[in-house]
């Protein structure tokens, strides 16, 4: 390979090549490549475990096709594997395998004083915050998704997927995670007919929430929710072709299920936003719900 050789396994392999080719001795052809003679002959000590780590690696490597060795090495500790990650990065190298490419850094808006114009989240339901996106079914028909995040705990709270979306089915998205989780304090977006709706606006209003509309034209104020959106479109609607609209719903709600739960996140210590919690099975149920000693006793008929 083209490229300077500063590594001893390199200059190790180079030695070898010199003197399979020329009929020339150790001593000579390490003096000239400038590798020390104990260092080409001391052999590394291989660990037992390495083919089976390397293997694991690559496994998830290949799976998640854009993670980095610091995901992977996560995802490896949640298997049971102890390892730490220069060793992860030593195997990664080796196998040559390549690490994703990092967004370009974009500029920030600020004020006279030093702080950023962005509410910065400090609990969650505090700040949330939805943007649209975009993508083609196999027939070529678009489709829209609105992504709705927490921004303190990085968790996607729902992923709406249609053909057209309006203020209203902003409105109906809305009302379903109100319910379930409680109305933020506040909720941030673009400047999008669908959000700065009078309808949506003043309905929030009597619900107490505030909303943030980020200036034009500046993607990054809503930051949170961009690089959500990036990282949908990366690791999913990139990789994915999409014969139906069902079948995007399936896929896109899989990989929100797999966002929250298992996906290491860099920004949480390389821990997913809201690892699922393991329950018994009850009554043919995928998860038991949380019942009290109370319920249980009766139920018992105690």
């Amino acid at each position: 390979p083209r490229g300077k050789i500063l590594s001893p396994s390199r200059k190790r392999a180079c030695v070898e090549h010199v003197r399979s080719r020329l009929p020339v001795s150790e001593r000579r052809a390490c003096a000239v490549v400038g590798q020390a003679r104990a260092t080409q002959r001391r052999r590394p000590d291989v660990r037992d475990d390495e083919a089976a780590l390397t293997s694991a690696i690559e496994r998830l490597a290949t799976r998640y096709g854009r993670y980095g060795y610091r995901r992977i090495r996560r995802l490896l500790v949640d298997e049971g594997w102890r390892v730490n990650v220069k060793r992860v990065y030593r195997i990664w190298r080796r196998e040559g395998l390549k690490v994703p490419k990092k967004q370009p850094k974009r500029g920030r808006l600020w004020l006279n004083d030093g702080s950023c114009v962005r509410l910065r989240p400090e609990r969650p339901n505090h700040v949330w915050s939805y943007d649209f996106v975009q993508d083609r079914t196999e027939d070529g028909r678009p489709f829209r998704m609105l992504c709705v995040i927490d921004e303190y705990t990085r968790r996607c709270l729902a992923i709406l997927v249609a053909r057209r979306l309006r203020s209203d089915d902003v409105l109906q998205c809305l009302t379903d995670l109100f319910v379930e989780h409680g109305p933020p304090e506040h909720i941030r977006s673009d400047n999008g007919p669908e959000f700065a709706a009078k309808a949506v606006r003043h309905w929030l209003g009597r619900l107490g929430v505030k909303t943030l509309f980020i200036e034009p034209g500046s993607p990054w104020e809503n930051g949170y929710c961009e690089s959500f959106n990036s990282k949908l479109r990366d690791e999913l609607l990139n990789a994915e072709l999409f014969s139906t609209l069902y079948e995007a719903e399936v896929l896109i709600e899989s990989w929100r299920r797999h966002y929250n739960a298992i996906r290491p996140h860099s920004s949480l210590g390389y821990r997913p936003p809201a690892p699922e919690a393991i329950l018994p099975p009850a009554r043919g149920l995928p998860y038991a719900p949380l019942r009290s000693a109370h319920g249980l006793a009766k139920e018992a008929g105690l």
